[in-house]
């Protein structure tokens, strides 16, 4: 069943913009740092069936069945090409901060050998950019989809990142001590000013 959209070529521009998300990170993965520690897969098995839940309601047009198809907002053109421009800022931050990170990074909790704390570009604006700018491409893809399973989509994924970036906060605590506990206090985890 295809989503009811103002403009449907839009829905193919996210799915796109998704798809620049996963080539970054599959190039970038061929270059970190050696892992030192990370996270336990009991942890993994709670985020990694969110985020897969997330992006099925999203994405997967089969899932477009009611009550998940009712629309939350109006198909219009304002609100479609609202959410493709946050799709296109939520993704070019999370990948701004990939990028940023550089070898540091890791798609799990992880410290590298040498590990160092990042805490200017995006790192100055959120301490979990990448999962703030996914967020911010989630919500902005529920716009353009306009139907409830995108919603609950963003709740999925807010749940999922959110629990991945408290086990990154411990991570981050035991590594570096006071200097990481200083930039808890001067920069928000997922939303400036707010979270």
């Amino acid at each position: 069943m295809q989503p009811h959209l103002y403009e449907p070529y839009l829905y193919r521009y996210v799915q796109a913009a998704w798809v620049l998300v996963a080539l970054v990170w599959l190039i970038g993965a061929f270059a970190t740092k050696r892992t030192k520690r990370m996270q336990t897969s009991g942890s993994l098995l709670i985020h990694i069936p969110l985020v897969a839940a997330a992006f099925a309601l999203l994405f997967e047009p089969r899932l477009s069945i009611p009550p998940l198809s009712w629309r939350f907002v109006p198909s219009s053109a304002a609100i479609a090409y609202t959410g493709l421009a946050l799709t296109f800022a939520g993704v070019a931050f999370a990948i701004w901060a990939r990028l940023f990170l550089g070898r540091n990074w890791s798609g799990i909790v992880t410290i590298k050998q040498d590990h160092q704390l990042v805490s200017s570009g995006p790192y100055a604006v959120v301490r979990h950019p990448i999962y703030s700018g996914f967020l911010l491409a989630m919500l902005g893809g529920a716009l353009v989809l306009g139907e409830v399973r995108g919603l609950l989509a963003v709740g999925c994924a807010l749940v999922a990142w959110w629990y991945k970036s408290r086990i990154e906060e411990k991570f981050m605590e035991q590594q570096f001590g006071v200097e990481y506990a200083a930039y808890t206090t001067r920069v928000k985890a997922l939303i400036p000013f707010v979270l």
